[in-house]
């Protein structure tokens, strides 16, 4: 089998959307003749953790080279293994902080450590290509060095853009110029890009005038089929209610409060709606929209489950009749769409125009402007409407196939094998 070293900070344990195309990945590729190595960090504190990620390739034998690191999250493990989210005013300030003072991001001090496992694992045995993924862009900084070192071609995976992600802050302009200088960088040195989403091909294609065409791949994010065939659909009961959920976080201006405010607002014009729509939220909720919640009376018509175990949350969006996404910019490319639309469900896209918009309507989803209560409201009645008629429906098969994570490996392998013909 063909060797591909994979660089990837956000790794399982660790939980949430970050992980999965990495893990999915590394899932995928023994079949098609690719063993994968990971490179990732040692016990770290995160938000979220799932144990049970780690069960999916178990059976594979990956090896997973695990390295300390310092930084906020390596200072903080000392005390906790899992922190807990701050309010959002707290978030944004921290985040200034951070990145005023960790260039390219606050996983710097993982670079070193990282650097040094890899090259002496590197040193021993023969690896045909290298793959580092991002964020956090640290991740690209490790794989140009190892380049460097024992000239392996390298491949770099956009998960999300380097200079408009919409939680990045640049304090000064120099920061930015910084930025800009280590992306050119970091890109005139690799041999070939994926990205997520077209805009982010479409910005680096602007922004560094010597890439060509045919050096960056899209390359999107999916969903599991194996995640789909659940071994008890029946976990999560059936209720005489619409079930609309969210499967994630909330976090800088992505928010249920529109959302929230549009329900509050059906069930107080439909009273006859009240106790047969329920809003449910699996993943970390923050206090201040606990709060929200019981100001606009909804406690009964929300259903909060907190974090659970990835395959637990697919468990309850297939339990459902409508999955909502809400995001206020086309930049970031959000992973549950791509599983929502492997349900085959109705999707409620509060999105602007542009990218993602795109996608969840090709899927057969209905999208609003992120912030426009009415039109959410309207949207929530017209779901109903179709619900009581049995109407829903989510994405033709010929639109979820094209997701498929195991597919999309196929054509990861596909850019490996280029650098195999030289």
């Amino acid at each position: 089998m063909k060797k591909v070293l994979i660089i990837a900070y956000y790794f399982p344990p660790l939980g949430g959307s970050g992980v999965q195309r990495t893990l999915k990945f590394v899932k995928y590729l023994p079949q098609f003749g690719w063993q994968p190595t990971v490179l990732t960090v040692g016990p770290t504190a995160y938000y979220a953790k799932d144990e049970s990620l780690l069960k999916e390739i178990e059976h594979l034998n990956i090896q997973v080279i695990r390295t300390q690191s310092r930084g906020p999250n390596a200072m903080l493990h000392k005390k906790h293994d899992i922190v807990k989210m701050p309010k959002e005013r707290m978030r944004r300030f921290l985040n200034f902080i951070s990145d005023m003072f960790f260039i390219p991001d606050n996983k710097i001090g993982w670079k070193k450590y990282a650097v040094k496992a890899a090259s002496e694992h590197l040193s021993k045995n023969k690896y045909d290509v290298i793959f580092a993924t991002a964020p956090p862009v640290t991740d690209f900084l490790i794989g140009v060095e190892l380049k460097k070192r024992f000239k392996i071609p390298l491949v770099l995976d956009y998960r999300d853009s380097w200079l408009s992600y919409p939680f990045k802050f640049f304090p000064t302009p120099l920061h930015r110029y910084i930025h800009f200088r280590k992306e050119r960088y970091v890109v005139h040195k690799s041999d070939m890009i994926t990205v997520t989403h077209r805009r982010v091909k479409e910005e680096l294609l602007t922004r560094h005038k010597f890439l060509r065409h045919e050096d960056v791949v899209i390359l999107p994010h999916g969903f599991d089929p194996e995640d789909m065939n659940v071994s008890n659909p029946d976990f999560i009961p059936h209720i005489d209610k619409m079930r609309i959920t969210y499967s994630g976080m909330f976090y800088g201006n992505i928010t249920p409060v529109y959302f929230l405010k549009a329900l509050a607002k059906v069930l107080k014009e439909n009273p006859v709606l009240r106790g047969r729509i329920e809003a449910c939220f699996v993943g970390l909720f923050r206090p201040e929209h606990i709060n929200l919640i019981n100001q606009l009376g909804l406690q009964n018509s929300v259903n909060l489950i907190g974090y659970v175990e990835h395959k637990e949350s697919v468990k309850y969006i297939l339990a459902s009749d409508v999955l909502w996404v809400m995001k206020q910019d086309d930049w970031e490319t959000p992973g549950k769409v791509f599983e929502y639309i492997g349900t085959h469900k109705k999707i409620l896209g509060c999105v602007p125009k542009g990218y993602i918009r795109n996608i969840i309507e090709e899927a057969g989803g209905t999208c609003v402007d992120p912030t426009n209560i009415n039109g959410i409201a309207e949207l929530i009645v017209k779901f109903y409407q179709q619900y009581e008629r049995k109407e829903l429906r989510g994405a033709r098969p010929d639109v979820v196939d094209k997701y498929n994570r195991m597919k999309l490996t196929g054509e990861l392998t596909k850019i490996f094998t280029k650098f195999l013909e030289v």
